[in-house]
């Protein structure tokens, strides 16, 4: 067998991530590699972190970006913030929520579950009530948009819950970072994690985490070891929040840095309002083509994400056949359902880069075209 080079086709990326990333993205990528050491690299470190902390609209110090995916950024809040036998309120309302009850599990801890229907948001009741009824709780963890439905819960709400009866939030922002509101310092959050390769259209293989004082104050009062080596910020601290010569942890990932860099400064010049009114009006067309070819949505409007459409797939229609096609005719992936929605529902992406009317313009004809055949 002869290998050669890998040359991937153009996709267009209307999935649940990755999202299609702009050229300038792309050509950040191939830029010279230096050292995670080099001076120069230290620099765009402490930009990429004001980037971060305006992406997060966060003054918290410690905002940076993990050297790994998005379940990383998960597991990176989990492994710092719970010790063994330390309870933890989970909400559940989708596949995410479950991973969230997985790493509380896995991490020692006692994990009480509050759930919800997927496709609706977290039910703010609920949690209160899950709250009162577990006084010695240290933590609440929730989805803010929960990637396999498109649900989106309310995340000031929650924040203000949590502050209220005095425990730390972890809150998944996987695909909410960049594509709808999201205000970590005053909705109060804790722990909150994302994503590269969502709304903020970058490579995959990054996950942006942003930790309030409260949160860092805990990590540095465990009396037990974090139970990940690479994941204990603790050790992190002195590489990203270093003054002067920064001390070594890992060999960051230098290229994927560049990316994101770029990625987040695309976001800043086009201001994160501007960004949340895009995905909306997006959305809107997306949503007014649909009504149009019969789809039905998951989600209720009220609680909606706009760059995650979840639509129930037409009665007789073949899930794969219909994605496969759409892929090898149109080049356009859309993502298959989740857990309980698995051969039920389609997923699509409005994301970054992706949330552009040309691709909903695409989508929308090919669907078409599909369902006609």
């Amino acid at each position: 067998m002869t290998i050669q080079s890998f040359i991937p086709p153009h996709r267009i990326l209307m999935g649940p991530g990755p999202s299609d990333i702009s050229p300038q993205v792309l050509q950040a990528l191939s830029r010279p590699t230096v050292g995670h050491l080099d001076p120069l690299f230290v620099g765009m470190m402490d930009e990429l972190k004001s980037l971060l902390k305006y992406a997060f609209q966060t003054e918290n110090e410690f905002t940076i970006a993990v050297s790994a995916p998005g379940s990383a950024g998960m597991e990176t809040c989990f492994v710092n913030l719970i010790e063994p036998g330390e309870k933890v309120i989970v909400c559940r309302n989708g596949v995410f929520g479950e991973r969230m009850r997985e790493n509380v599990v896995r991490a020692g801890g006692i994990a009480e579950v509050v759930d919800d229907e997927w496709g609706t948001p977290v039910s703010v009741a609920k949690v209160e009530q899950a709250l009162k009824d577990n006084p010695d709780a240290k933590v609440l963890a929730f989805v803010h948009a929960e990637t396999s439905t498109g649900a989106c819960s309310d995340a000031e709400a929650l924040g203000k819950l949590a502050k209220q009866y005095g425990v730390l939030t972890i809150v998944d922002a996987v695909t909410s970072l960049g594509g709808v509101p999201l205000k970590v310092d005053e909705w109060q959050l804790d722990a909150v994690y994302s994503g590269s390769q969502k709304c903020l259209s970058c490579v995959p293989g990054l996950s942006p985490v942003t930790f309030s004082p409260a949160a860092i104050e805990k990590i540095q009062s465990r009396t037990t070891p974090v139970q990940s080596w690479f994941l204990d910020q603790s050790l992190v601290l002195g590489y990203w929040s270093g003054e002067g010569k920064r001390s070594y942890h890992h060999t960051a990932p230098v290229n994927s840095l560049y990316a994101l860099h770029e990625s987040l400064l695309i976001l800043k010049n086009e201001g994160l309002e501007n960004a949340w009114q895009r995905h909306r009006d997006m959305h809107e067309k997306l949503k007014q083509g649909l009504a149009k070819l019969g789809f039905e949505f998951v989600v209720e409007e009220s609680s909606r994400l706009p760059q995650l459409n979840a639509i129930y797939i037409p009665q007789g229609i073949d899930d794969a056949k219909v994605r496969n096609h759409l892929l090898n005719t149109y080049n356009l992936e859309i993502g298959a359902g989740l857990g309980a929605l698995a051969g039920k529902a389609w997923r699509i992406g409005l994301m970054g880069y992706g949330a552009r009317a040309e691709n909903v313009a695409l989508c929308l004809r090919a669907l078409e075209e599909s369902l006609a055949q």
